[in-house]
């Protein structure tokens, strides 16, 4: 890290500081590190310095402390913002809290954030929003994994400013030795990190030294104190200088004569008459209007909140970005980011996602994961997957095109999360990187035959039956038992066998979550050209997860894709157990083994159930082509019974 870039304790004031006479704006901070470095103690010492605690607080400070506090009859600060009561029974933090306070010359919000590795996610959630850091260490530990964690994070989430805060520096006898080591201990780590300014300050969260004002303890640190510093950094990026964006968040139709877009302006500014590009789909206008509670505006800038009417009845939806045509935001399907992994589930490649950027969601995979972060060294390793926590760099790839500015361009436009399409829970955090262009100069090549053509020779509907269920269940005999009545009745088809298809075209995957997922993502694949190419595809997979069953419906046309649970007994199959596979998993010879030591989700509503209440597979087939004859897929038989028996 250059010299420049760290601010030495005796050097006074600190880069990016202004002069002390000048009124700030508001700072928006986290306290970060790791588990019992002190990080509810600062802040509680802060408030209560700055009398931003009440009369009744501080009484309710006093008795609590006596019955969860760890100072022994001193006030314990880090109670203040431990409102949890898991959090004062543990003397940890678990959630984020935010406070309030000001001073003369700045008002503060600021986060105080878990240091728990199993709560780094809540770290992150409030990184993204802060414009300075201070990281705590604890003097006697020194940088520890989690240290370095949150200090990737906040430099990944833009964070540019760090105050270092070494705490506790009580305890080592106020040593400056102690101090002068960790500083030239995170120089070093952090050189790669890119922070504009990194103060070091020694202090005692827990006694005040060097919190509010300058300590005798440490006559050695000439540096600023840790408020006076907070009161005069400079932090402040213009986002006004930055191209406009205006990601939609409401159209707003209240009656015939009046069409909005409401949405808060991410950077840049508009005025009447200016004119603007809808990002996604090239289309251009020019500002009516900028209406607001208040009354309308000549122009706005980044961060207020606006209605835009335009010119011309251009088709703007939700999640749309309104830009500047001189200067437009990436539109692509595929791009490059940095994943905060925030899910007790391992990501798997392939597998859909809902992917949130802004007030645009669109399904979206991961399709490679280039390396996982070292938090330690900040070295690349390859990776399969990511864990809980993990920060890896990845390839993702969206069913439509999205508009995007590199997060280092543009915090809002260039962020996004990625959601469990199963639980609804929030799986990642991520920042964009950059767009792939790999698919640009590609093009889909126009066809004579079409597949509605193909079908029409074939003389019957394309469509995909999928059977799932437990290995054992019967989902192979069934579909070809099916098949063999629609052949019978003249049918064209194609059965793809989870088994035989692993001989071939999936025989480089295990069964692992990871290799299940792209092996029905690849089955997926298939089955849409077989029913571009008119056919009735069979396919019998065991496809244990619902993500990966919802992604192949999508890739097909409404009503192509009819799911069949084939819904066997666990203990059913396991008796059966045709292959001998349940005696070897259970004995622990195989792994991953579904419905042994991986799960199974059972669909929540497929389009037929069959295999229950001992139904041989016989009747489930005669019961499936039935099925198929009234959805239109096969023309009825002549006989009027509906006997396809062979």
């Amino acid at each position: 890290m250059p010299q420049s870039v760290f601010a030495r304790a005796d050097a006074a004031p600190a880069p990016g500081t202004a002069p002390d006479t000048v009124s700030r704006p508001t700072l928006r901070l986290i306290t970060c590190g790791s588990v019992d470095d002190g990080k509810s103690t600062l802040i509680g010492r802060l408030l209560y310095e700055q009398n931003a605690i009440f009369d009744d607080q501080l009484v309710a400070l006093e008795r609590d402390s006596k019955r969860h506090g760890t100072t022994g009859e001193d006030i314990d600060f880090a109670l203040l913002v431990d409102g949890l009561e898991a959090e004062r029974e543990q003397g940890i933090t678990i959630d984020v809290a935010y406070r309030y306070f000001s001073t003369p010359r700045r008002a503060f919000i600021i986060a105080d954030t878990p240091g728990h590795e199993q709560y780094t996610r809540n770290m992150a959630t409030a990184a993204s929003g802060a414009s300075l850091a201070i990281l705590l260490v604890d003097a006697r530990k020194g940088l520890l994994a989690q240290t370095r964690r949150h200090a990737a994070i906040v430099s990944l989430l833009g964070v540019r400013h760090v105050a270092l805060a070494i705490n506790k520096i009580d305890l080592m006898g106020h040593d400056e030795t102690v101090f002068r080591r960790i500083v030239a201990d995170f120089a070093a780590f952090a050189a790669p990190l890119g922070f504009l300014s990194v103060t070091p300050i020694p202090l005692s969260a827990r006694f005040g030294d060097n919190v509010s004002e300058k300590s005798a303890a440490t006559p050695w640190h000439e540096g600023p104190a840790l408020l006076p510093f907070l009161e005069t950094v400079d932090v402040e990026e213009s986002h006004e200088g930055k191209p406009f964006r205006f990601p939609v968040q409401w159209v707003n139709r209240p009656h015939l004569d009046f069409r909005g877009f409401c949405g808060s302006i991410a950077s840049g500014r508009i005025a009447q008459g200016d004119e603007i590009v809808v990002s996604a789909s090239g289309r251009r206008s020019k500002v009516a209007r900028i209406v607001t509670a208040d009354g309308d505006l000549a122009s706005a800038g980044a961060g207020e909140a606006v209605t835009l009417t335009l010119e011309d009845e251009v088709d703007v939806a939700r999640g749309d970005v309104l830009a500047d045509p001189a200067s437009r935001p990436d539109v692509a399907d595929q791009f490059a980011a940095h994943l905060i992994w925030m899910s007790e589930d391992r990501l798997a490649p392939g597998r859909s996602y809902l992917l949130k950027c802004g007030a645009k969601t669109v399904p979206a995979t991961v399709t490679e994961i280039k390396h996982r972060l070292d938090v330690d060294t900040l070295g690349e390793l390859a990776a399969k997957t990511l864990g809980l926590n993990e920060v890896g760099f990845v390839n993702l790839s969206t069913t439509t095109p999205l508009a995007f500015d590199p997060y280092a361009q543009n915090r809002v436009t260039g962020a996004f999360i990625l959601i469990d399409r199963a639980t609804n829970a929030t799986a990642a955090a991520g920042v964009i990187a950059f767009g792939l262009r790999r698919a640009t100069n590609i093009h889909r090549q126009g066809l004579s035959v079409g597949k509605a053509d193909r079908a029409r020779l074939n003389n019957q509907r394309p469509a995909v039956l999928w059977f799932t269920g437990l290995s054992g269940s019967g989902k192979s005999t069934i579909a070809n038992l099916v098949e063999s009545r629609l052949y019978a009745h003249g049918a064209r088809t194609i059965l793809l066998d989870g088994d035989n298809v692993r001989h071939g075209l999936n025989r480089d995957l295990g069964f692992t979550e990871a290799d299940r997922v792209e092996n029905v993502r690849r089955v997926g694949e298939v089955a849409k050209l077989m029913t571009e190419a008119g056919l009735i595809a069979l396919c019998s997979f065991i496809s244990p997860f619902a993500a990966e069953r919802q992604l192949v419906r999508e890739l097909l046309e409404d009503g192509e894709f009819i799911e069949i649970f084939v819904d066997a007994k666990l203990e059913d199959c396991v008796a059966r157990d045709p292959k001998g596979l349940y005696k070897k998993a259970l004995a622990g010879e195989i792994r991953n083994f579904t419905g042994v030591d991986q799960r199974y989700e059972a669909p929540d509503a497929p389009e037929l159930i069959v295999g229950r209440e001992g139904q041989s597979a016989e009747a489930a087939a005669a019961l499936i082509v039935r099925e198929l004859a009234r959805r239109g897929v096969i023309d009825h038989p002549a006989d009027a019974s509906g006997d396809f028996s062979i």
